[in-house]
């Protein structure tokens, strides 16, 4: 019985993070208004290493349409911008000998069809990922028949699996079109 527990539990742990996992790459897409986390995925070439942007500088939100970074050490301006660049966001830096000012255009409607579509890949990762634990957890109790536990006991915590993955999915899709919902928003 107390397999069934920790294999319940490690499954519900796997899929709450799937859902953590998701909620973390919505934050990456942006919906037009400025945020710091829209440059979550630039790293930077310090002296060799690959940093991520925010420990090389401040990264700032004056108002709704602009980011500004302000790097640690000017030296690094230029490598900065250059990595922006390289991160293929859409935004174009303008280095002021200071900071680097990013004007965070607003969004087409076209760009906002292909955020949505990038939000619907982001979920159906997610639900592959609930449900590979679901797959998982029902390996693991189908060992635990086999080697002698009630055929009912597996039965039930096959039902508290599948119950565990709906809900989760439901998760998923609620969270979907909430994204979806903030991009359409004009």
């Amino acid at each position: 019985m107390e397999e069934i527990e920790f294999i319940l539990d490690s499954t519900k742990e796997s899929m709450a993070g799937s859902i953590a996992h998701l909620e973390k790459e919505f934050l990456n897409i942006r919906a037009g208004k400025a945020s710091p986390q829209m440059l979550g995925s630039v790293f930077v070439d310090y002296y060799g290493s690959q940093t991520p942007l925010s420990q090389v500088s401040n990264v700032n939100v004056p108002d709704a349409r602009t980011i500004t970074i302000q790097p640690y050490e000017k030296s690094m301006l230029q490598t900065i911008e250059k990595a922006i660049m390289i991160a293929n966001l859409g935004f174009n830096p303008m280095n002021n000998g200071e900071n680097i000012i990013i004007n965070v255009p607003a969004l087409t409607e076209e760009r906002r069809r292909d955020l949505v579509k990038q939000s619907k890949a982001e979920a159906e990762d997610a639900k592959i990922g609930i449900r590979n634990a679901r797959k998982d957890a029902n390996t693991e109790i189908k060992k635990l028949e086999k080697e002698g536990t009630s055929e009912d006991i597996c039965k039930t915590a096959e039902d508290d699996i599948q119950k565990l993955t709906d809900a989760f999915i439901r998760k998923v899709e609620e969270h979907l079109a909430a994204k979806e919902i903030e991009i359409m928003k004009v």
